[in-house]
């Protein structure tokens, strides 16, 4: 695991996340992914900074080659898709794979999916255990829409794609992880076009290296204009800067406004 969450005193402490999207459905357009927005949204407020997202496809070498280089990069990766029962179901095997394990049914997982079928009514057949696999020396992830489990290996934790089971599964994953210094956001609208700003923001920035400054234009109900969005681990730092930016505004003909980042 990487050494992101060591700060030894020199700052807030920063913990690094990305989030691997497994599906050949998501590529080809025929399944929208609804699961990115909602890891980021819980990541922020669980203090993990979500880094990197890659969208592979049911492709072994391809998830093996995203896991290892995202487990060494990032202090946690976070998969959805392919651990259902079918045959092209193999994010199991391929990160196992990636970690030189074995797969077997995990005793505690076969458990719970028994006591699901029997409560629902259906038949655990071969396909249905399949669910009940995990790399061998890994831990389970909660499932209480479906029961058949997510797991974690090292620093990697798998889930599904369905999206009200993944949401459910980060639900009860991440209060177990370690989380880092939140970041807070302030966002600051105004009329006035990204060409008006760009200078004065550049030195605003120059002058807080700590936080990230985005400008992001818009046009909407007719009419033109720039959102900026500070954001940062120290809120009086924060804060500071926002009202600069207000005043940037403000000097260059505009009128500044506070809106709800996001």
């Amino acid at each position: 695991m990487p050494n992101d969450t060591e700060n030894n005193g020199a700052g807030p402490e920063i913990v690094t996340a990305a989030f691997i999207i497994i599906g050949d459905e998501i590529l080809s357009g025929r399944t929208k992914d609804a699961n990115l927005g909602f890891i980021a949204d819980e990541l922020v407020e669980a203090g993990i900074r979500l880094k990197e997202v890659r969208v592979i496809s049911d492709d072994e070498d391809e998830i093996v080659g995203a896991v290892q280089a995202l487990s060494d990069k990032y202090d946690y990766v976070f998969t959805s898709g392919g651990i259902g029962p079918t045959h092209d179901d193999i994010t199991c095997d391929s990160v196992a794979k990636a970690f030189g394990l074995e797969v077997s049914h995990h005793p505690e997982a076969v458990k719970r999916m028994r006591a699901h079928a029997g409560n629902v009514g259906v038949d655990l057949n071969e396909a249905r255990m399949r669910m009940a696999r995990t790399p061998n020396g890994a831990s389970l992830i909660l499932n209480p829409v479906s029961a058949a489990p997510g797991f974690t290996v090292e620093n990697v934790h798998v889930m599904a794609g369905v999206p009200r089971i993944f949401q459910a599964m980060v639900k009860e994953l991440l209060p177990t992880l370690k989380g880092g210094a939140k970041v807070h956001s302030i966002a600051v609208s105004s009329n006035l076009g990204e060409g008006r700003v760009a200078t004065g923001l550049g030195e605003i920035q120059g002058r807080y290296p700590d936080i990230s400054i985005g400008s992001y234009p818009y046009f909407r109900a007719g009419n033109y204009g720039t959102t900026l969005v500070l954001r940062g681990t120290e809120m009086e730092i924060l804060q500071t800067a926002a009202e600069e930016v207000r005043q940037l505004i403000r000097d260059q003909g505009g009128e500044p406004s506070d809106v709800e980042d996001g």
